[in-house]
């Protein structure tokens, strides 16, 4: 067999063959020179086609190993007579072409800047948050963060970072608390926070639940504010202060509406006005909305509470700590890391406990105010449908009595005609007539009456 080793920019190359000729020299290969092609053939060579020459082997040296040799010096002449002529017919070809293309190193590095490139010179901005940091010393800044540096100061992934992301506030209205090995991801309503070992990004920090949030995270990191007692990682901090704020907020909110739907509650009964009833119908929506999401922050602590190993690794963040995947038991380096991060694994279930009873007490007494208004609803409908009842008797009432003053008009309407009936001569006539409508008209409407209340339409 053959082989060429040949350039895409040079009409020169190197066959190697193996040697038949030496029976000793098992392996061996000579190198022939190929000879230089006119440059009409060039192209031949470039597409992929080259005729090969017959060449007659050279003498080829023998080694004491009793392989073929070739010396040292035969070899670099020839690889510098090899650079020479790529580099000459390299030039020519490129002259050729008008300079339309570049050496390979060239088109190489383009393609390497090409494949380097991010997506920020191809039209697509980078999405830059706007955040509050909150260190653990009480020291806060406002910042502004790349999603790129977001993700790689806490170790997120892409995905993590849809629940607190502010633009997707319309799509990520459910409360989620997600843990990861280096972040505590915070979705509270308005508030959206992410809670590292030493700091705390506030996303949204203009609004109620972020400035209710900072309200209440500020004093407990001052130190004069511990009274001496043993200070919570700052984490826990972190994540009780959020509750904190979510739960404080949804309880001032039922204060606020709990009078009121009392009032309107006393109310209402005796007065059925519009404004009134306008007023019940937003108290009521009102209390749908909050009832929403207290369940829905009761369900998020529910949730968290039915899975120990997400509160473990909060226990284990900021230490060197590690969750075996088949038993779920923490492995600490030190055994007093562990020890504190069982107590600390205890305090947190209690804390997740103490405000899922507030939460859910929230949401009884709005479920309970919510019942009260739609009771009143039904109430006032019973109310309004014996009114409508009530009209609808008179009005059928009034029916039957014209009904019987029509058939007297009939009859008036008759004798009323300019034709003769021999009636009119005598004097008795008009009282006879007169008398018979009106009997007739009354006993019509008794009748009437009667057969309507036995068939129970009155």
């Amino acid at each position: 067999m053959a082989s060429v080793a040949l350039s895409s920019s040079s009409q020169a190359g190197l066959l190697v063959l193996p040697s038949p000729l030496l029976k000793p020299a098992v392996g061996a290969c000579l190198r022939y020179r190929l000879p230089r092609l006119p440059p009409g053939l060039s192209s031949v060579r470039k597409g992929g086609i080259l005729p090969l020459p017959i060449l007659v082997p050279p003498r080829a040296v023998e080694g004491n190993d009793g392989r073929a040799a070739v010396t040292k010096e035969e070899v670099e002449e020839e690889e510098e007579e090899e650079e020479v002529e790529v580099t000459k017919e390299g030039e020519e070809d490129t002259q050729e072409r008008g300079g339309t293309t570049g050496s390979t190193k060239e088109d190489a590095a383009r393609g390497s800047e090409r494949f380097a490139a991010d997506y920020i010179p191809l039209g697509i901005r980078e999405p830059v948050y706007e955040a509050i940091e909150v260190r653990s010393n009480g020291r806060m800044s406002t910042k502004k963060i790349s999603r790129r540096q977001l993700l790689k100061s806490s170790g997120l992934r892409l995905r993590d970072t849809r629940s607190v992301d502010p633009s997707l506030w319309l799509m990520n209205s459910m409360p989620s608390l997600l843990v990861r090995e280096q972040a505590i991801l915070l979705n509270l309503g308005s508030l959206r926070a992410i809670a590292m070992y030493e700091r705390v990004l506030i996303f949204n920090y203009n609004s109620p639940g972020g400035k209710a949030f900072l309200g209440l995270l500020l004093p407990r990191l001052n130190p004069r504010n511990i009274n001496g007692g043993p200070a919570m990682p700052f984490q826990l901090e972190v994540v009780e202060a959020a509750l904190i704020s979510r739960i404080q907020r949804l309880e001032q909110r039922l204060m606020k509406i709990e009078p009121h739907v009392a009032t309107l509650l006393e109310v209402l009964p005796n007065r059925l006005t519009a404004d009134v009833l306008e007023q019940l119908r937003l108290s009521k929506q009102a209390l749908v909305e909050l009832g929403s999401r207290a369940g829905d922050l009761k369900q998020m602590l529910i949730d968290l509470l039915d899975d120990p190993h997400e509160i473990r690794r909060i226990c284990i963040m900021g230490r060197n700590c590690t969750l075996d995947r088949l038993s779920d038991n923490m492995e600490c380096s030190v055994p007093l890391e562990k020890q504190i991060a069982e107590e600390e694994e205890e305090e947190i279930e209690m804390l997740l406990e103490n405000y899922l009873q507030r939460c859910e007490s929230c949401h009884g007494q709005a479920e309970r105010l919510l019942n009260s208004a739609r009771e009143m609803e039904d109430s006032i409908a019973v109310n309004l449908s014996s009114r409508r009842l009530e009209v609808s008797r008179v009005e059928l009432l009034l029916q039957v009595g014209t009904f019987c003053v029509a058939i007297g008009a009939l009859i008036a309407g008759i004798f009323g005609m300019n034709l003769q009936s021999y009636l009119e001569t005598n004097a008795w006539a008009f009282w006879a007539t007169t008398g018979g409508i009106v009997v007739g008209a009354v006993a019509g409407f008794f009748l009437m009456y009667s057969y309507l209340k036995a068939r129970k339409i009155l």
